[in-house]
């Protein structure tokens, strides 16, 4: 581990004091840097009139089953708060229509229940992944999941809002966003007061199931089922808060993982877990307090960057339910969002800006040390702490193409990457 990334994860432990710490050492990095915009054959897919457009997460693809159309967000504003007060436009971008034609962009509607990390979990809705696109909204005084018909217009509410959905489209998981708001706020939604706050530990339900087809929901798991299952004394101390986040289905949609968070004051401790769609069998697949990006292999394995204790900070595959696991790609100890092709032969993985302000965009193979880079791009200061613009690079479902966020134009833009 470099001496840069130990000050780093020395100063987690005290993330107001970091962000002056961190602007103070980029501004001045950046000063006696080389300067670059972008590199790479990037294609801008949205907009160029000033207007902020992204997609959202790295776990979904903006693609429909054609490769022709992408799901996009617009807002206005996204550098000065986290989770914008004002409604976000969702477009349907047909990227076989000239920039310069007006019917190349189609407005679906508006969503209130949004973030700049994670936008509304817009995707598309299996089975088909073509007709039907899902987003969370705020509407009637609640948070609901919308199923729009792109074709008919129908919209079919569900009154409970999603995180991860299953590949057929027919359940979700779901979490508590009003108490992730209030303890991570760029991954969820300020519209409704949490009905846990002030509670550091509550004897409440953190997940539900929800039937997409009937839109019925059921609680699945509580935040003391988590703290209950092999304790930590840190977790267990008074006032230590507790938190869940980042669920994700296996491609079967049998299991699903999800991290585990608790603070006592400014420490932060992660636990990934696996666990069945029927809440059985928990799983604590790596309890050695730092886990970020993560992602399903197969059903079986999990690619998750983490930093453990005999091997330090890099990507891990881990096989659910074991202790077995390697590390992969040695060369690469910085965070980033990986995910596999569909054809699980490759690894796309993004990098966050370092001392020059520069990220990038990354290929690997399981099999192979190296990898190769296939886009670099500036982020302006604006976008910085919990307001920046991560990549979140995406594939196309024939595996051919990456799609990003970034901000390397001045403002958040969505872009393709031919592979």
């Amino acid at each position: 581990m470099s001496l840069e990334q130990k000050v780093n994860y020395f100063l987690n432990k005290f993330p107001s004091i970091k962000k002056y710490i961190k602007r103070a050492y980029q501004l001045a990095a950046y000063t006696v840097s080389p300067k670059i915009k972008s590199e790479g054959n990037i294609l801008r897919i949205s907009p160029d009139d000033g207007r902020e457009y992204f997609f959202g997460y790295y776990d979904k693809s903006p693609w429909d089953a054609t490769g022709r159309y992408m799901l996009c967000l617009r807002a206005e504003q996204t550098w000065k708060d986290v989770s914008p007060k004002q409604p976000a436009d969702i477009l349907l971008i047909d990227t076989e229509k000239d920039e310069s034609d007006s019917a190349r962009i189609r407005v679906l509607g508006q969503t209130s229940a949004w973030n700049v990390q994670m936008g509304c979990m817009l995707q598309w809705l299996g089975p088909d992944h073509q007709s039907k696109v899902l987003y969370n909204d705020f509407r009637d005084g609640d948070f609901c999941a919308v199923i729009l018909d792109i074709v008919t217009g129908q919209e079919k509410i569900i009154p409970r809002p999603v995180y991860t959905v299953s590949e057929d489209g027919g359940f979700a998981l779901t979490l508590d966003f009003s108490r992730l708001y209030n303890l991570r706020p760029g991954y969820g939604y300020y519209n409704k007061p949490e009905e846990t706050a002030g509670v550091p530990l509550p004897d409440a339900p953190c997940i539900w199931t929800v039937d997409l087809q009937t839109g019925e929901s059921q609680p699945l798991l509580k935040y003391t089922d988590f703290a209950a299952l092999k304790p930590r004394k840190e977790m267990l101390e008074p006032g230590s808060v507790h938190k869940v986040n980042h669920l994700m289905l296996s491609p079967n949609g049998k299991r699903f993982m999800v991290l585990y968070r608790w603070f006592n004051g400014q420490r932060k401790y992660t636990r990934l877990m696996t666990c069945n769609i029927d809440g059985s069998e928990m799983y604590v697949l790596n309890d050695e307090d730092m886990v970020s990006h993560c992602f399903w292999k197969n059903d079986e394995e999990i690619l998750a960057f983490e930093n453990k204790h005999s091997g330090g900070p890099g990507y891990y595959l881990m096989k659910d339910k074991t202790g077995e696991y390697s590390r992969l790609w040695s060369q690469f100890d910085n965070d980033g969002h990986p995910s596999y092709s569909p054809d699980r032969e490759y690894v796309v993985t993004d990098s966050y800006p370092n001392r020059a302000r520069i990220a990038d965009i990354k290929i690997l193979r399981d099999t192979e040390e190296n990898g190769r880079v296939i886009a670099r791009v500036f982020a302006p200061f604006r976008y910085d702490n919990d307001t920046r613009c991560d990549l979140h690079p995406r594939w196309s479902r024939d595996g051919r193409k990456i799609c990003f966020d970034s901000v390397f134009e001045g403002h958040r833009g969505l872009y393709v990457v031919e592979l």
